[in-house]
C-alpha cells in the first residue's frame, strides 16, 4: 500500500510540475515592475533576457531598434545593465537624442515613485521625465524600417 501512495505521490507531481513553471515565467517587462521600475523601459521587441546572482541584467532583441518617449531613443541588439530596487546602474547598449545629439544612457533611476519621475543620467546633464512616459512598452522600428523613415524625414525637410 505504501508503494501505491509513493507512486500516486509521484504521478500527481510530474502532473503538477509543469504547471508552477509556467506561473513562474515572467516578461522582462514584469521583471522590471517587480524591480520597482516601469515596464516600459524596454520595447515589446525584447526577445529574452537573463539576470545574474550579482544583479547582470542582459536584454536581447532582434536586432537594434528606434522608438521615442520624449525625445528619440536607440536600443542596440543587446541591452546591458546592473539592476537593483528603483535603478539600472551602468547601462551599455541605449542611446537617448538630445538636441541633436545621441547620448549613452548611463543610468535609469527612479529614487521615488511617489513624485511621479523618473532620472536619466546621459553623462552631461540628468534628465526627469514623466513615469508616464513609461507605463507600456513601446514598439520599436527595426534597422529596414529606420532607414525608410530617415529618407522619408529628409524628403520632408526637403520639402518644408
Amino acid at each position: 500500500m505504501a508503494a501505491y501512495n509513493i507512486s500516486t505521490i509521484f504521478s500527481l507531481f510530474i502532473l503538477l510540475f509543469p504547471l508552477s513553471f509556467s506561473y513562474s515565467k515572467s516578461t522582462i517587462h514584469d521583471l522590471l515592475v517587480s524591480r520597482g521600475l516601469p515596464a516600459g523601459l524596454l520595447p515589446k521587441e525584447v526577445k529574452s533576457y537573463t539576470l545574474s546572482d550579482n544583479g547582470t541584467l542582459q536584454v536581447f532583441l532582434d536586432g537594434p531598434c528606434l522608438t521615442k518617449y520624449e525625445n528619440r531613443v536607440f536600443f542596440d541588439s543587446v541591452v546591458k545593465a546592473n539592476l537593483t530596487y528603483g535603478s539600472l546602474i551602468g547601462v551599455v547598449g541605449l542611446t537617448q537624442e538630445e538636441l541633436f545629439l545621441w547620448l549613452p544612457v548611463k543610468d535609469i533611476i527612479v529614487d521615488d515613485p511617489g513624485s511621479g519621475l523618473i532620472l536619466f543620467d546621459i553623462g552631461v546633464a540628468h534628465k526627469q521625465l514623466s513615469l508616464s512616459l513609461f507605463e507600456e512598452p513601446p514598439a520599436c522600428k527595426h534597422r529596414g524600417m529606420l532607414k525608410n523613415q530617415v529618407r522619408k524625414e529628409e524628403e520632408l525637410e526637403a520639402v518644408r
